[in-house]
């Protein structure tokens, strides 16, 4: 599983460097996609206000449109509340008391019978129960209220309309009431009509005290104001909706989201034109982005590699920008609700700055600033005054970056630069210090945490798809405790301490032509890893005097030789190098000749090598693609040379460093790597001064001789 993995990334590795013209532009039209896309889902940003703050400004309705006003529709439905007027009962335990004495009566008295001859003992007790139930479930009110009962279509036989002039005392019932009851007694079942005005007039005789059901008026009061319907108030466009100093309420804020909405929905995403307005204005600016680099980085423009990791990064922030909004729009909760001023830029701007260029970095970090704060929900000049800050100190300090963990020291600095801006919009307002300030200056901490997070975790993923080597994963490289540089040290000494040497010298002199000098000493390191299989067919390794090459023929010496390219490409794979080590690998010795052998074959046959003979005598290649492929080149055919140096001096270590150029430059090793004549005369004489440092002469200590007595 592994090795298919690392075909497929070599496979893309070798498809990113191909920097075919046709997939550039495919890199530019994803890119287009993905910023159309941006552009046309973009929410509509209206002030954030704060409830029951002053408005520091007026705001005007942008368009025409309706809110659900909260203030009127409570108000509407205390009045519809107030048409349920007070209820009243009668005390239940007079009912159960009159119902007692009605059936002492009839127990007692048997006068009833003369009174309802056809009626039973029975008869009169179902009818005095029947009595009681409608005496206990019978209301009281005014017409109004029954009224509104009948609307909210809720049973409403037993409420009468009767109010009763005062509770303080028992009164007797009105006579409708009565006659009511009676009928709906009578209704009830087949009751005698003589037995039924026998029972009611036994109750209607006596006085009752009326209660008042607040239970009842609350429950009719409740269901009257969910039947009132949420009043909507029209706003026109160019009306003043918050006047400047006013203090915010719930109404200003319902009114501010209702006139997002109605721009929201007067957008018409679905629209043709609309997508066809957001795709233009995509291509607009991924042009001019695409003239500007042509302009000021013609190489940038020419690679695929460096193009689709670029679109990759502004990819990424959109997504994390459009993530970020909407949680801050979606949220209900008070704290999240009330971040302003997200931090999204820096996110590219430090990925694009360590995986690319500085130079790259400042132009993502002014683009995504720009389309960020008049895409997102925010408040457009103080998003971009703020992301612009905090990606520019991002750019300054990520200079130099080489570990990991100084990613979250970049991110601090960057938010100590976003303190300062904040405080002066905070001043802007009359407010020296508030809770929205404190606010802001933690969200921005947290946004800026985030963005380190994000960056330590997504960059061992974009170096690994794009084959981009940082400084930060050369410095792990160069940990000595790396399973292929401790094997160098513990079973070929000698190359070991050779590629030290040689690391220091190239990359003193990639500096001095502003090339990668931590590249060039890394990569240094793990040039002749290929010698760990023969080390004993290698000088610096041979511990004895005997040399193994004696035994062979010239042309088996240069072929062992030559192997440790081949060799070392093999092991710089199985252990999983970056391929621009690998390239170093095959180009520190371009095409050229194993001189020594070659000569030695060449006395064997007296002086005459056909082409295949010659061949056989040269390194596969391919010579050095880019100036720090060249600078190690020099440097270690020079190392090599001045160690077999009588005198090392400065005019002898010139004259050595300049013969040896020549050679390599009429070899044509130099034809593709883009080596000036100004850089490579920097890079003799500086390989010549670090020799000569390197080479010093001590001065002679004299043998201690033994002291005599003090």
């Amino acid at each position: 599983m592994q090795d298919m993995d690392d075909q497929w990334l070599r496979g893309l590795r070798g498809w990113l460097a191909s920097n075919q013209r046709g997939w550039r532009i495919v890199a530019g039209v994803v890119c287009i996609g993905a910023l159309a896309l941006f552009l046309h889902f973009r929410e509509i940003r209206v002030e954030i206000l704060e409830l029951n703050s002053t408005a520091p400004r007026y705001v005007v309705a942008q368009v025409d449109f309706e809110f659900p006003d909260y203030e009127t529709t409570i108000i509407l439905k205390q009045q519809a509340m107030q048409d349920v007027g007070v209820i009243y009962h009668i005390d239940d335990k007079e009912i159960r008391d009159a119902r007692y004495q009605l059936e002492n009566y009839l127990i007692r008295d048997q006068g009833w019978r003369t009174l309802a001859p056809s009626s039973t003992f029975e008869e009169m007790y179902k009818i005095a129960d029947e009595l009681e139930t409608l005496l206990l479930e019978a209301r009281f009110t005014d017409p109004r209220t029954i009224q509104k009962i009948k609307e909210l279509v809720l049973p409403d036989t037993s409420f009468y309309e009767f109010v009763p002039p005062s509770i303080d005392k028992p009164l007797q019932l009105p006579d409708e009431f009565w006659r009511r009851v009676s009928v709906t007694t009578a209704q009830s079942s087949s009751f005698h009509a003589d037995a039924i005005a026998l029972c009611v007039g036994a109750f209607q005789k006596q006085e009752w005290s009326l209660v008042e059901d607040a239970a009842l008026v609350r429950s009719l009061r409740a269901q009257v104001g969910r039947t009132v319907p949420e009043k909507m108030t029209r706003v026109q466009a160019g009306t003043r909706i918050i006047d400047q100093g006013e203090r915010i309420s719930s109404r200003h804020l319902a009114m501010m989201q209702a006139m997002k909405q109605t721009i929201s929905d007067s957008r018409n995403l679905e629209d043709p034109l609309t997508i066809i307005a957001s795709l233009v204005l995509s291509i607009i600016f991924v042009s001019i982005s695409a003239l500007y680099f042509r302009i000021s980085q013609p190489i940038f423009i020419r690679s695929l590699r460096q193009i689709s990791l670029f679109v990759c990064i502004v990819i990424l922030t959109l997504c994390f920008a459009k993530l970020t909004e909407y949680v801050l729009l979606k949220s209900t909760s008070s704290v999240i609700e009330g971040v302003r001023y997200p931090i999204v830029a820096p996110f590219a701007t430090i990925l694009i700055c360590i995986l690319l260029s500085p130079r790259a970095a400042l132009f993502a970090a002014t683009f995504l600033s720009i389309i960020l704060s008049v895409s997102l929900a925010v408040d457009h000049s103080r998003f971009l005054v703020l992301n612009l800050v905090t990606s520019i100190v991002v750019i300054i300090s990520t200079k130099g970056l080489r570990k990991r963990k100084e990613v979250f020291t970049v991110c601090l600095k960057s938010w100590l630069s976003a303190i300062p801006v904040l405080y002066a919009y905070s001043l802007s307002v009359g407010q020296p210090w508030s809770t929205s300030l404190a606010l802001d200056i933690s969200s921005s901490l947290a946004f800026l945490l985030l963005t380190a997070v994000l960056v330590v975790g997504l960059l061992p993923a974009l170096e690994s798809i794009f084959g981009v080597l940082t400084d930060m994963t050369l410095m792990e490289y160069m940990d000595p405790t790396n399973e292929l540089l401790h094997r160098l040290a513990m079973e070929v000494p000698g190359t070991y301490q050779h590629t030290l040497v040689l690391a220091n010298l190239a990359e003193a002199c990639a500096q001095s032509i502003s090339a990668n000098g931590l590249f060039c000493r890394v990569a240094t390191l793990y040039h002749d890893i290929g010698k760990i299989l023969n080390p004993q067919f290698y000088t610096e390794n041979q511990q004895t005097q005997v040399n193994i090459h004696q035994l062979l023929t010239p042309l088996e010496s240069a072929q062992v030789i030559i192997s440790h390219v081949t060799d070392g490409e093999v092991l710089a794979r199985k252990y999983h190098l970056p391929e621009s080590f690998i390239d170093i690998i095959r180009e520190h010795h371009g095409t050229t000749i194993v001189y020594y052998f070659y000569r030695k074959q060449l006395e064997l046959k007296g002086g005459k090598l056909d082409e295949a003979e010659t061949q056989a005598f040269r390194y596969p290649g391919p010579r050095p693609r880019t100036k720090e492929s060249a600078i190690i080149m020099i440097c270690d055919t020079v190392e090599a040379a001045s160690r077999s140096m009588d005198e090392a001096n400065e005019s002898a270590l010139t004259a050595l460093v300049d013969r040896l150029v020549v050679e390599k430059a009429e070899e044509n090793q130099f034809d593709d790597c883009q080596l000036t004549f100004e850089e490579l005369a920097k890079v003799k004489r500086t390989l010549v001064k670090s020799l000569l440092l390197a080479q010093h002469v001590r001065i002679k200590y004299p043998k201690r001789e033994k002291l005599g007595p003090s």
